[in-house]
């Protein structure tokens, strides 16, 4: 039986951290951001990691 390959999109959007969690993205933050909010520009700076539901999921995706 040949290796699984993993999903090319999932290894790029997602980054296992030394914890275990795995950190991701944060939506709408590509362009036009001249209407948002100060405060959700903000809050959307600090790092983000995926729920416990989905990092299982995620986790086979990667590895």
């Amino acid at each position: 039986m040949p290796k699984m390959k993993s999903v090319k999109g999932a290894v790029k959007r997602f980054k296992i951290k030394k914890s275990g969690k795995i950190k991701r993205g944060t939506a709408f933050r590509s362009h036009i951001l001249t209407k948002v909010d100060g405060g959700h520009k903000r809050a959307s700076r600090s790092p983000k990691y995926v729920s416990s539901a989905s990092a299982h999921q995620i986790r086979e995706m990667i590895v």
